[in-house]
């Protein structure tokens, strides 16, 4: 899974991936060849008075380690720059693959972890990337030359390589058994204390209006505690790791003194031989060590990939049309949304939330959506703008199926209000021109005046450009209100969703705001999903949904009079009303 991700992801650097190679190639022979050269000063200069031999090797030497440098550092620089390329393409192919998602998809993974599949996991494959570039020629060039190197310097010390790479191997292999599953075990940690951490910032209001500060710094304490017990088992695991390599170098060192000085001292060997013999040595553990580097990160990143590869992988379950139908924008009929025999259900949800729904909301007509909690009211409004796809019957706009529909189109001929009005970092007109990018600014202050929300802008220091934080937060709960409802005016759709878009609305303000609605956009399509019946009772069409069921169609005296439900909703309405 991670060879299959870099692999794919590297191919536009496959002419920056060449250079690193070649330069890490130069480098290591270089290295490489150092040690016979000092090997010879030592043996020919040294020992024999032959100062010019020394002069003209020791040059030689200068040369070799300035090219050494010079590759070096240009490997570096092309394997960091190709590094970074790949993780930023990874990381834009990750956020297209969610901005593709359905709804679905996203409640399948949920937001915490998508962000940090989309961050963390990214760093981390991009990492190994860069360490793999430095050290992939490098690590097992230098550790096969040193062995053919050291081996011509003197055969009868080769029993030390033998016997001190395997123990190194056995030791670095062991301890990267043990660390795959604590890296996995770590990403999901942090998946938790992200989740935990976004929830609390969320709801910090309800959060301090409760008083329930104790209980989420119990909540952020637990998860916390977990991360750090596996971080720790991790640090345990690398505690243990460099002492021993440490160990096994000094012990390898030791040794070649030990026996290659015998060697020397029986004339067996050069003292430039043994000094060689045990740079090469070093280099051969060295080049391990970088690969023990390497077997630390491998792990975390297979885990990392496995991670990224299953966002990548998921087929949308919102299909795009090969060829996408239009709506005619002259059409008698524009903004007719007809639901046909629809059902649906959430993924894991033991029965459908809507059941055979068929109903006409017609253009020019403002349809009210009404029920209990829970009946499906916000569920069947997310189908007309394809926020979900029904999974039997058909939601058509004009006659056409929405799933047939290019998605500009179905954009441009539906608006929405969220029954949880959200607005984005920038200003008032950024958020506004969501709807309509080339919107004028009287447009705007058109939109914003149906909205009832001109005067609070125009009181705002900028007015148009007026800050607005990430959410909406420097905003009240009814400004936000209506600036996502003048968000959806200039848009100039053919069909209105207001998801209870009224709520946070005093009585007076919701009831200008519906006057100016029926007075600037009387031809449009309207539904309205609504909590008060008070908002829906100059309805054309009340739907009264229970339990996914239709169970009342008509205006608000014919359903007084036939429908059992509305009557109980009508009527708990009235008794809390005559409490107060």
């Amino acid at each position: 899974m991670l060879l299959r991700l870099i692999v794919q992801y590297s191919k536009p650097y496959k002419w920056w991936i060449a250079a690193v190679l070649f330069l890490q190639l130069a480098t290591t022979m270089a290295t490489l060849y150092l040690p016979s050269l000092n090997a010879g000063i030592i043996d020919q200069g040294v020992v024999n008075g032959d100062v010019d031999y020394i002069w003209s090797t020791g040059g030689v030497m200068l040369v070799v380690a300035l090219i050494q440098v010079v590759t070096a550092v240009g490997a570096v620089y092309f394997g960091a720059r190709t590094a970074m390329a790949i993780g930023r393409d990874v990381r834009r192919s990750v956020f297209h693959a969610v901005a593709g998602f359905s709804a679905r998809e996203v409640n399948r993974f949920g937001a915490p972890t998508l962000i940090t599949r989309g961050t963390n996991d990214v760093h981390q494959v991009q990492m190994l990337v860069l360490m793999g570039l430095n050290f992939m020629v490098t690590a097992p060039i230098m550790c096969v030359g040193g062995v053919i190197m050291a081996l011509q310097e003197d055969p009868g010390l080769s029993w030390l390589v033998w016997v001190s790479v395997p123990i190194l191997l056995l030791v670095v292999g062991f301890l990267v058994v043990r660390l795959m599953p604590l890296f996995r075990t770590m990403q999901d940690r942090i998946d938790g204390i992200n989740s935990v951490l976004r929830e609390q910032i969320t709801g910090i209001r309800v959060i301090r209006a409760f008083v329930r500060e104790p209980y989420e710094t119990q909540r952020f304490r637990e998860a916390n505690e977990k991360l750090t017990e596996t971080g720790v088992k991790v640090g345990q695991l690398f505690v243990l790791m460099f002492p021993v390599i440490g160990l096994i170098l000094h012990l390898a060192t030791a040794a070649v003194m030990w026996f290659g000085g015998q060697r020397v001292d029986a004339g067996e060997m050069e003292p430039g031989a043994l000094t060689a013999f045990l740079q090469y040595l070093l280099q051969i553990l060295m080049a391990v060590m970088m690969g023990t580097f390497m077997a630390m990160m491998v792990p975390r990143a297979m885990v990392c990939a496995e991670r990224i590869r299953e966002v990548l992988d998921v087929e949308p379950s919102l299909h795009e049309p090969a060829v996408g139908a239009t709506l005619d924008d002259d059409g008698a009929q524009r903004g007719r949304v007809e639901f046909r025999n629809v059902s649906f259900g959430y993924p894991g949800a033991e029965e459908p939330v809507l059941k055979g729904l068929s109903f006409t909301a017609e253009p020019g007509q403002t349809t009210a959506i009404i029920g209990s909690t829970g009946a499906g009211k916000s569920t069947l409004l997310n189908l007309v703008p394809r926020l979900y796809d029904a999974d039997d019957g058909e939601v058509l706009i004009d006659g056409v199926n929405v799933a047939a529909l290019d998605r500009k189109t179905l954009s441009r001929a539906v608006a929405a209000v969220p029954q949880r009005p959200y607005l984005f970092s920038g200003t008032v007109a950024s958020n506004l021109r969501y709807g309509k990018s080339d919107a004028s600014e009287a447009e705007l202050w058109d939109a914003l005046s149906i909205a009832q929300a001109a005067d609070f802008v125009r009181d705002k220091d900028g007015g148009l450009e007026a800050p607005i934080s990430q959410g909406g937060t420097n905003v009240s709960g009814g400004q936000r209100q209506r600036l996502c409802i003048a968000r959806a005016l200039v848009a100039r759709p053919w069909v209105y969703l207001f998801d209870d878009s009224f709520s946070a609305l005093d009585v007076t303000t919701d009831a200008n705001v519906r006057a100016a609605l029926a007075e600037n956009i009387a031809e449009a399509t309207i539904i309205v999903v609504a909590q008060r019946v008070a908002t829906i009772t100059e309805a054309d069409q009340i739907i009264v949904l229970d339990d996914g069921f239709v169970v009342g169609r008509g205006t608000h005296e014919q359903l007084l009079e036939s429908c059992e439900t509305y009557q109980q909703i009508v009527e708990s309405q009235m008794t809390a009303e005559e409490v107060a």
